[in-house]
């Protein structure tokens, strides 16, 4: 594991920005095509603003990469709440991205059957591949979440399935969310954290006794891929570093 410490949010974003084109440029050099699982909420959108700009937009060769999701809220894609709706408005669009490299999690379907074909999906794209993704780009809740694995579900568990759909009591809607499994399949993770709120989750995830139940985070530890942590200084205040 990695850590990087970065002064501001703004930092953070210009660092991970500048980390994620070299690596796409490095990938590129030895394949023809670079997969990346982008994370929604807010904490990724200064990201994917500075990617779609100069000098990154024109450093990375978008028509390349191909789009995936960490998770998704089965929302109409025209709800704000939408993680794809957010990439495209804010990355994707921007930068031409090409329509067959982009693969939702469908929300106009049961959040049962979108799980399965996006399973499929990925099981199409890895098969016979040491690895999965390329980069997964993930964050992480104040409560220690990742992707849509919450403090004491059953998800937390899943040991089997790539994808999987469930009803959320808290938020009272279903969520689809790649499982730990294929997440430590993959090449290369990032979590960005920032804010003093996620301090002492940050120090139990990285320094604490292992507790998945209690701290999804923790799952996510690539089997033959990098884990990079790029946080701020407030997220890192209760870190020894």
């Amino acid at each position: 594991m990695e850590l990087h410490v970065a002064k501001d949010t703004q930092q953070l974003s210009e660092n991970l920005a500048a980390f994620i084109s070299q690596y796409i440029q490095e990938v590129l050099q030895k394949q023809d095509r670079f997969t990346f699982a982008l994370s929604g909420g807010n904490t990724p959108k200064a990201l994917y603003t500075l990617l779609a700009k100069e000098p990154y937009v024109n450093m990375i060769e978008w028509n390349k990469v191909h789009f995936f999701w960490g998770d998704e809220r089965a929302v109409p894609f025209e709800d704000a709440r939408n993680n794809a709706r957010m990439a495209y408005d804010v990355l994707l669009d921007q930068v031409g991205a090409l329509p067959e490299n982009i693969h939702v999690m469908r929300t106009d379907i049961e959040p049962e059957q979108s799980a399965a074909e996006y399973e499929k999906t990925l099981h199409r794209y890895f098969h016979g591949r040491e690895t999965t993704f390329d980069l997964v780009l993930l964050g992480m809740g104040d409560d220690g979440h990742t992707l849509s694995l919450f403090p004491g579900l059953p998800i937390v568990h899943e040991k089997k399935a790539w994808v999987k759909a469930f009803w959320l009591e808290a938020q009272d809607m279903y969520r689809i969310t790649l499982t730990a499994p294929v997440t430590n399949l993959a090449a290369c993770v990032v979590f960005m954290a920032t804010g003093s709120a996620k301090a002492l989750t940050l120090k139990a995830v990285i320094d604490g006794a292992p507790d998945p139940d209690r701290y999804p985070s923790q799952l996510i530890r690539p089997e033959n891929g990098d884990l990079h942590w790029f946080v701020d200084e407030a997220a890192a205040e209760a870190l020894q570093i």
